[in-house]
C-alpha cells in the first residue's frame, strides 16, 4: 500500500480458520521474530475470504486496488 514518508508499506490481509482467533498483535509479534524491521506490516486487515482466479490463485490487483479505495475514503493510514 502507498505509504506518505517510505512510499511503500506492507499490509496484510488474513483470513481465519472457522473457530480460530488471533490478534493483529499476534500476527506483527510473528513476523518481528522473522522479518527485517522495514518488511514487518503497518496493517492488518481480517476478512472471511479473499478473491481468487478460477484455478484458485489469489487475485492480489483486486486486493491492492480495494485498499486504494479504502485508503482514498479513509486518509489515516
Amino acid at each position: 500500500m502507498p505509504h506518505p514518508t517510505r512510499g511503500e508499506a506492507v499490509k496484510v490481509f488474513a483470513v481465519l480458520k472457522e473457530g480460530e482467533t488471533a490478534a493483529k498483535e499476534d500476527f506483527i509479534s510473528y513476523c518481528e521474530t522473522r522479518l527485517a524491521k522495514y518488511k514487518l506490516p503497518t496493517k492488518i486487515e481480517f476478512r472471511t475470504d479473499l478473491p481468487k482466479t478460477n484455478v484458485g490463485k489469489i487475485l492480489r490487483k483486486e486486493l491492492r486496488a480495494e485498499g486504494l479505495e479504502k485508503r482514498k475514503s479513509d486518509p489515516i493510514f
